[in-house]
C-alpha cells in the first residue's frame, strides 16, 4: 500500500513538473517567435511620371468620363497646386 502511495504521487509530481516546464516552454517561445523579422515589404512602385499621369487625364477628360472641373482638380493634385 505504500508503494502505491508513492507511485501516485511521484506520477503526480512528474505531471506538474510536465506541465510547468511545457508552459516555459511555451513562454520562451513566443519572444523569440515575434523577435524574428517580418517578411520584406514588396518594394513600391515607381512614381508615374506626372506628364504621363496629365496625358491619361487628358483622354479620359476628352472622352468624356471626366468634367473640366474634375480634370482641373486631379491636374492640380498631380502638379502639386
Amino acid at each position: 500500500m505504500v508503494a502505491g502511495t508513492a507511485t501516485a504521487v511521484s506520477g503526480r509530481t512528474a505531471r506538474r513538473q510536465q506541465k510547468k516546464y511545457a508552459s516555459q516552454d511555451a513562454a520562451a517561445a513566443q519572444p523569440a517567435e515575434a523577435a524574428q523579422p517580418a517578411a520584406p515589404a514588396a518594394p513600391a512602385a515607381p512614381a508615374e511620371d506626372p506628364y504621363d499621369q496629365i496625358a491619361k487625364l487628358s483622354k479620359l477628360h476628352d472622352s468624356g468620363a471626366l468634367t473640366d472641373e474634375e480634370f482641373a482638380a486631379e491636374k492640380a493634385k498631380i502638379l502639386g497646386n
